[in-house]
C-alpha cells in the first residue's frame, strides 16, 4: 500500500495524475484555489505562496489554528508541494525554521524548487517516512500535518514520533479524515480509496485515542467538517463498483461516514 501511495503521489507531483485517487476528475481539491479556500485557506495566503505549492491535497488549513510565533521551529509531516511549510515559514520569520518531511522523492523535488523560486532561507525539506521522522529529539515547537497521517500504515508510530520530536510544551496541530462509522469492505480493500485518504482513515475515537496513547495532553477538536466522500473521491469507476447495488439510504450512510477534523494537542 505504501508503494502504491508513493507511486501515485509521485505521479501527481509530476503532473501525470490530476487526483490523489488516480487518473480521474480532480478530487481532494487538486489544483483548485476555490477548493483550497473552501477548506480554510484565505486568498491572501494562497497569493503569498510560490506557484505550484498549492496542490489541493489537504483537508484543512492547520496553520490557521497552530498559533505560530516568531522564532519557532515548525515541522510539517507529509509536506507535499510545500504549501503549509511556506505559510509556516512566513509566520515564524527569519529567526524561525519550517521543515517539511515527505516520503515521495518527486514531491520533495517539487517543494525544493518552489522554495528556491521564492528565495526562502528558513525552509528545509527532508526525505523521510513520518513513521520514522528524520529529526532529533525535542527540536520542534510545533508539528503540523494536513490529511497525511491517515495514509500511514502505523498511525500510532506517527504520533509517538511526533511526541518525540516536539520540545516539552510543544504543540501538535493536525487536519485529517476520520470515520464516524465503518465503511463497506469493498471500500476498505480499495487502494484508490486508501490513497484518496478514505479507507485508511480510523474511527474518530480510535484516532483521538492514539494521540492520547502517544502521551499528548489537552487534546481538543478545534473544528469538525462533514465530507461528502462520494463527491470527494470523484472516481466514477470506484464509486460505481461499490454502490451499484445499494439503496439510496445505504449510499447516504456511506456519504456521511467521514469528517475532517482539526485537532490540537500539547506535549
Amino acid at each position: 500500500m505504501k508503494d502504491f501511495v508513493k507511486k501515485l503521489y509521485g505521479a501527481i507531483a509530476k503532473g501525470k495524475n490530476k487526483s490523489c485517487c488516480g487518473d480521474v476528475k480532480p478530487s481532494c481539491g487538486c489544483k483548485s484555489s476555490n477548493v483550497s479556500e473552501k477548506i480554510g485557506y484565505t486568498k491572501e495566503e494562497l497569493d503569498a505562496i510560490p506557484e505550484g505549492a498549492d496542490m489541493g491535497l489537504g483537508c484543512g488549513n492547520p496553520i490557521a489554528f497552530a498559533s505560530l510565533k516568531e522564532g519557532e521551529v515548525v515541522v510539517d509531516l507529509g509536506s507535499g508541494g510545500g504549501i503549509d511549510v511556506f505559510l509556516a515559514a512566513k509566520k515564524v520569520g527569519p529567526a524561525g525554521r519550517a521543515i517539511g518531511i515527505d516520503m515521495t522523492e518527486e514531491m520533495l523535488e517539487k517543494a525544493t524548487k518552489n522554495a528556491e523560486k521564492a528565495g526562502l532561507k528558513n525552509v528545509e525539506f527532508k526525505l523521510g517516512d513520518i513513521e520514522h521522522i528524520p529529526l532529533d529529539n525535542a527540536v520542534a515547537d510545533c508539528i503540523i500535518s494536513n490529511c497525511v497521517i491517515n495514509l500511514a500504515e502505523d498511525k500510532q508510530k506517527v504520533f509517538n514520533e511526533a511526541f518525540r520530536v516536539l520540545k516539552p510544551g510543544g504543540r501538535l496541530m493536525v487536519s485529517d479524515m476520520v470515520l464516524l462509522r465503518d465503511l463497506p469492505d469493498e471500500m476498505l480493500k480499495s487502494a484508490e480509496m486508501y490513497a484518496g485518504c478514505i479507507s485508511g482513515a480510523l474511527r474518530k475515537e480510535d484516532y483521538l485515542g492514539k494521540i492520547s496513547s502517544a502521551g499528548f495532553k489537552d487534546i481538543d477538536i478545534v473544528k469538525e467538517d462533514a465530507v461528502q466522500i462520494l463527491e470527494y473521491i470523484g472516481s466514477d469507476k470506484v464509486i460505481s463498483d461499490i454502490v451499484h447495488n445499494m439503496s439510496e439510504e445505504e449510499i447516504e450512510i456511506i456519504n456521511t461516514a467521514v469528517v475532517s477534523l482539526k485537532i490540537s494537542a500539547k506535549k
